[in-house]
């Protein structure tokens, strides 16, 4: 009777199990000849662009390989930190305000592949992303394997939020079908992570470029959308062995990061409440019911189901660099902070009160 009660977790943790098998990772020590351009949007990254600058400045294994940065009207000298630290071994760009219509990182994006000009692969970056000597060459060699138009891989997060930032790469490791997400034409079935992208040049351009998502707070993902609605492919992969993201330094930070995204992230306020409620069911109610249980079989239940959902998350940790233990074991706590979160976004969006980096969202 337990084993049939347990059924949901038994396959969702499976399939957290499958994924991690299948999960792609960009080849060490690549090389590849084709023209690469490596796409730096700043703004107001003084404080934290130099070890991007200098991961970026070591790259080899890219027998042409230029690398652009965009000031996007950063007021903390971030375009002098890029000259100090870089000096003519990048292109420097002014960037111009955000047209009508237009949010600030789209904007930015679209004008860094304006200036790329025909070369055959651009590469993304964020400034808070540090990558290894070989990493850009190792993903421009998995999006020629895999045959993709977009490849997104994620890399390893440090820094605050070890409480949730975890339940980010658990998430598509849990509930998205990777290998089917690649085969299937179908937009509504994407994900990619905006912090490194490598895009086939013609696909993105077929795509529409950051034009097509000009207004989208989540950009990464809309632009996955309208890579398959061109008629080009996705691919998530592991890139933590070769990356590593330190998105947020506070837990101030995290909280108006995921602010300003959250509320877009799940289509509408009822989808929202629905997988938050799911989420709550299954990860954060099992304890609770333990503890409350009237049978020592109820108990035993929960207990298994916390303990599936525990198991859950070391998978995903093991597979992309994070810490197996002892992390996972807050994964109740992990979920009701994730809510708050999620909720928070919600409140703020209806004030019309979410910024980011001095910029009304």
């Amino acid at each position: 009777m337990i084993g049939y009660a347990l059924l949901p977790w038994i396959a969702l943790t499976g399939h957290t199990l499958v994924n991690a098998a299948l999960l792609r990772r960009p080849p060490r020590e690549a090389t590849v000849t084709e023209r690469v351009a490596v796409l730096l949007p700043l703004r107001d990254e003084a404080a934290r662009v130099t070890p991007c600058l200098e991961s970026l400045l070591a790259q080899r294994g890219v027998a042409d390989l230029e690398i652009i940065v965009l000031d996007d009207g950063s007021a903390d000298g971030t375009a002098e930190v890029v000259r100090r630290v870089a000096g003519d071994r990048v292109r420097l760009l002014t960037g111009a305000p955000p047209a009508a219509g237009w949010l600030g990182k789209p904007h930015a994006c679209a004008q860094l592949a304006a200036a790329a000009g025909d070369r055959d692969v651009l590469v993304f970056v964020d400034a808070d992303v540090v990558l290894a000597p070989d990493a850009v060459a190792g993903g421009v060699a998995l999006l020629r394997s895999a045959q993709v138009t977009l490849l997104s891989p994620y890399p390893r997060i440090v820094g605050a939020g070890r409480l949730v930032q975890p339940l980010l790469q658990w998430s598509w490791l849990t509930f998205l079908p990777l290998r089917l997400m690649e085969r299937s034409p179908r937009p509504s079935l994407a994900a990619a992570g905006g912090q490194w992208l490598v895009a086939d040049r013609a696909g993105y351009e077929r795509a529409g470029g950051h034009a097509a998502v000009r207004g989208d707070i989540l950009e990464d993902i809309g632009l996955a959308r309208a890579v398959k609605r061109s008629g080009g492919r996705i691919a998530l992969a592991d890139g933590s062995r070769t990356a590593t993201c330190h998105m947020y330094a506070s837990w101030r930070e995290l909280a108006d990061g995921y602010a300003k995204s959250l509320w877009a992230s799940f289509g509408s306020p009822a989808g929202a409440a629905a997988v938050v409620l799911l989420l709550l069911l299954l990860y954060a109610a099992p304890p609770i019911v333990a503890l409350m249980s009237a049978t020592v079989e109820l108990a035993l239940w929960s207990v298994c189901a916390y303990g599936m959902g525990v198991l859950g998350r070391v998978i995903a940790a093991a597979a992309t660099g994070g810490r197996t233990w002892p992390d996972p074991l807050a994964q109740p706590l992990s979920i009701v902070v994730f809510a708050v979160l999620v909720a928070r976004s919600f409140a703020l969006r209806r004030r019309g009160r979410l910024s980011w980096r001095g910029r009304p969202v």
